[in-house]
C-alpha cells in the first residue's frame, strides 16, 4: 500500500486529463479538475463533478479543500470544507461548491476547482463519565482566547 513517499490510492477517471497531481514539490494536496464546464451566479451553489472514484486505504481519508485562487479572484468555495471521503466510498466524488462574489462565474473542463489532501486517521472510543476534568479555559469558546 506504500509508494515511494506515502499511499497509493487506486483511482478511476472517467478522462486521464482529469487525473489529480501535485503541481508543487512541496503541494500538500492534489489539485482536482472539473469535469465539465461550470458556470455559477453570485450565492448560487452546485454539485461539481470530478470524474473521479477513489479506493482509499483503510485507516486513511481523503478532505477535499477549496483553492485559494479562486475563492480570491471569484469568491469561490466549498460548502462543507474540509469534505471528508471515507475510506469505505466509491462513488464519484462530487463537490458542494459555491459563489460568494458578486459575479457570475464561468470555469472550462478541466478547471483546477479543488485539492485533496490524505490524511491518516484516528478511531476513538467515547467514554461515558459523569464530569470532565477542569481546564484553565473551561466552557469558554468561540474566541474566548481571543481577547
Amino acid at each position: 500500500m506504500l509508494g515511494s513517499n506515502g499511499i497509493e490510492v487506486p483511482v478511476v477517471v472517467d478522462d486521464q486529463e482529469l487525473l489529480p497531481t501535485y503541481e508543487s514539490g512541496g503541494a500538500a494536496g492534489m489539485d482536482v479538475r472539473l469535469a465539465e464546464p461550470l458556470q455559477l451566479a453570485p450565492g448560487q451553489r452546485t454539485l461539481a463533478k470530478t470524474g473521479l472514484r477513489l479506493a482509499i486505504p483503510d485507516g486513511y481519508e481523503a478532505q477535499v479543500r477549496p483553492r485559494s485562487g479562486l475563492a480570491l479572484r471569484h469568491g469561490l468555495t466549498m460548502v462543507n470544507s474540509p469534505g471528508t471521503i471515507d475510506s469505505d466510498y466509491r462513488g464519484e466524488l462530487g463537490l458542494i461548491v459555491i459563489n460568494l462574489g458578486q459575479d457570475v462565474v464561468q470555469l472550462d473542463k478541466g478547471t483546477r476547482i479543488a485539492q485533496l489532501v490524505f490524511a491518516p486517521v484516528t478511531r476513538a472510543t467515547l467514554v461515558p463519565v459523569g464530569s470532565l476534568d477542569e481546564t484553565e479555559r473551561g466552557e469558554g469558546g468561540f474566541g474566548s482566547t481571543g481577547r
